[in-house]
């Protein structure tokens, strides 16, 4: 009877062992779900797996093209932790996947373990036949330590193809504390935790190919407008850097308005995504308004045109001069060659000047004076022979270029520059985003808002728009002021930037708690370091 009961109690010791490693499994396949860190979840498999089988160490490696790395090493009784970075970085060397002929690597366990696609336990490293564990040996002697048996176990994706090997080496009795062979129990469990940890080493694997596909997807759109427009392709770097370090500023102020915004490093993702693709409608947009650099500009500048038309004219006065030299000839009555070599240069004088002052006018600015437009329209009564007919100087359509008052633009052009933020809109509300970026389109559909409701394409106030698309804004704008690069303007002085933005957070432009907190950081003068001139930086 005693025996019976002897048996009974010992298999119920071996049953609530098992019951006890089904649990302590499931813990560990819970925690490896949830883990993001592909750090920590090596952490947590090697560590899962020492604790199932009682183990005294263990190595993961991953395997990389045709070798094999290890990537965290874990010893308890020689009280190692080294991983694949810091200061606790891997100085060991990898394991060869094939040899210098070609042939698979046999000889190391782990490479054994990769061909044969199988587990492979051994009792006694130091008795084993057909592998190579001189390595071991001298690791055993440099560190006085004995490494007995091994447990070597493949880690497999969802293709049944081998990404890592788990290893563990010195399975320790319960009791007594001595060194055993992993046994069959042991060695089912481990093959358990090892299926599920390269699912969810595989699981993340995807998410991270498919965060830099996205992200490359997202730099091939900013390289196509790149090459689309050099000008824009400045802007489309800049401007997401700038969105960062205002939405910092707006992070890091602890009073009044933004006490209560702060940004996780989720929240940080979201928004560079976003001002990535803040301008992406501009892919659409004609290069030809993109790059107009002067108001006459279409596909080439027209002033050439223009110039054409003055040598003709000037020809034409010296030709007139010489035809009334001949007729005073044939008359008897040479005119004074003083007279009119006078008028002559008089007439030559008149035309230089004016096309100057059409060249003055074909490159824009901020502002084009009255006094400017009525001398501009006063050349409308100048004409110009072609094929025996008489044509105005200036065609209606190149004087009304010359005569924009700001910038380079007429108001169809500029129209159709404003339209690339419905573009963009239109863009992103296509695609499906996942939950983490929500708010990307929000953010990137906002920057040409205004805190007055008087911007585009929706005529948003401040209250209708996230702190993000308001620093997002403010970036646009600064960006632009100082931008070196753009075809139509040379890039404002820091101090001539600020007093413009300072007007536009007063006037109801930009949103004056985000510039508040974007000068109290030094956000100007931490982006002029990086990004403008040094003529341009007038602001210690």
């Amino acid at each position: 009877m005693t025996n019976i009961t002897e048996i009974d109690y010992q298999h119920y010791l071996e049953v609530k062992h098992i019951v006890s490693q089904f649990e302590k499994l499931t813990d560990i396949g819970v925690a490896l779900s949830s883990e993001h860190s592909a750090t920590e979840l090596l952490e947590k498999i090697l560590v899962g797996a020492i604790s199932l089988t009682n183990a005294d160490g263990g190595t993961i490696y991953m395997i990389q093209g045709d070798e094999i790395k290890i990537e965290i090493i874990h010893s308890g009784s020689l009280g190692i932790h080294l991983n694949g970075s810091g200061k606790n970085a891997i100085d060991l060397p990898t394991v060869p996947l094939f040899g210098a002929d070609g042939e698979p690597n046999l000889k190391n366990v782990v490479s054994y373990s990769y061909h044969k696609d199988e587990t492979i336990n051994i009792e006694d490293a130091y008795n084993a036949d057909g592998f190579d564990f001189r390595g071991t040996k001298i690791f055993d002697e440099k560190n006085h330590y004995h490494s007995t048996s091994f447990l070597t176990v493949p880690l497999k994706n969802h293709q049944h193809e081998t990404v890592g090997m788990l290893q563990l080496i010195n399975a320790l009795d319960s009791h007594t504390k001595q060194v055993v062979p992993f046994n069959a129990i042991a060695q089912r469990f481990c093959e358990s935790l090892a299926s599920q940890a390269a699912t969810v080493l595989t699981k993340q694997q995807l998410i991270t190919d498919l965060a830099q596909m996205f992200e490359s997807m997202i730099m091939l759109i900013a390289n196509a407008l790149d090459e689309k427009s050099p000008y824009n392709g400045g802007h489309c770097r800049r401007v997401p850097e700038l969105t960062m370090m205002i939405a910092d500023a707006a992070h890091n102020t602890d009073t009044g308005y933004l006490k209560d915004f702060l940004l996780s490093d989720a929240d940080r993702y979201e928004l560079r995504i976003a001002g990535l693709l803040h301008d992406c409608g501009k892919i659409t947009t004609p290069e030809a308004v993109v790059d107009k650099s002067t108001k006459l500009e279409t596909i080439f500048d027209r002033i050439h045109l223009i110039e054409t038309r003055f040598e003709v004219l000037k020809r034409d006065a010296e030709i007139a001069m010489l035809k009334r030299q001949v007729e005073a000839l044939k008359a008897g009555q040479p005119l004074p060659e003083d007279i009119l070599e006078f008028a002559l240069k008089s007439n030559l004088d008149f035309l230089a000047e004016e096309f100057e002052f059409i060249k003055t006018c074909n490159t824009g600015g901020e502002f084009m004076s009255d006094d400017k437009l009525r001398r501009l329209n006063s050349l409308e009564a100048i004409t110009w022979q072609l094929n025996g007919e008489m044509l105005p100087l200036l065609s209606g359509n190149e004087l009304y270029n010359l005569s924009i008052v700001r910038g380079t633009l007429t108001d169809a052009e500029r129209k159709i520059i404003n339209n690339h933020i419905s573009v963009t809109i239109s863009m992103l509300s296509a695609i499906k985003w996942p939950k983490h970026l929500q708010n990307v389109t929000q953010y990137a559909g906002g920057h040409h808002e205004r805190m007055d409701g008087k911007g585009y394409p929706n005529g948003l106030t401040r209250e209708q728009l996230p702190i993000q698309a308001r620093a997002m804004a403010i970036a646009d704008v600064f960006e632009a002021l100082t931008a070196s690069d753009r075809p139509y303007k040379p890039g404002k002085k820091l101090s001539e930037a600020l007093f413009i933005l300072g007007k536009m957070s007063e006037e109801g432009h930009i949103d004056p708690d985000i510039y508040d907190a974007f000068i109290a950081h030094d956000i100007p003068k931490k982006y002029a370091k990086k990004f403008l001139t040094a003529e341009q930086i007038d602001i210690e």
